[in-house]
């Protein structure tokens, strides 16, 4: 099976399991009555503000959080959460230095090239 075989079947893969995942909540849907149906609704309604105010709060408090570890230069841990600094990615303009590089050829030797990778991003079709 070549690769694009094998994305055509992981395409297939994600469009069984949505569709599983469709049936199922058919299924949930048939068994549940109107009135059931309606406190849902009601409960999803309820909590809604307490889940928007909470999501606002947290928002808040990780950008604080990321603001002080970027402030203190290392990482931060709690018992259960850990704000994890990195140092800042050094990148250069490879075009140019590559262009430098044909005039002064002793740069080479300290030019390093990494492995490709690989993001897969689904089109829609």
């Amino acid at each position: 099976m070549d690769t694009k075989q094998k994305l055509e079947k992981l395409a297939d893969m994600y469009f069984r399991r949505d569709q599983v995942t469709i049936q199922k909540q058919k299924v949930i849907d048939s068994v549940l009555t109107p009135e059931i149906k309606k406190q849902i609704a009601d409960i999803e309604l309820e909590f809604a503000s307490a889940t928007d105010s909470i999501n606002d709060n947290i928002g808040e408090i990780e950008a604080e959080i990321k603001n002080d570890v970027i402030q203190l230069g290392e990482t931060v841990k709690s018992e259960f959460v850990m704000a994890v600094w990195s140092k800042p990615r050094v990148s250069w303009d490879t075009k140019a230095l590559d262009g430098y590089a044909i005039a002064h050829p002793e740069i080479a030797v300290m030019r390093k090239e990494g492995s490709p990778s690989v993001s897969l991003r689904f089109t829609g079709k």
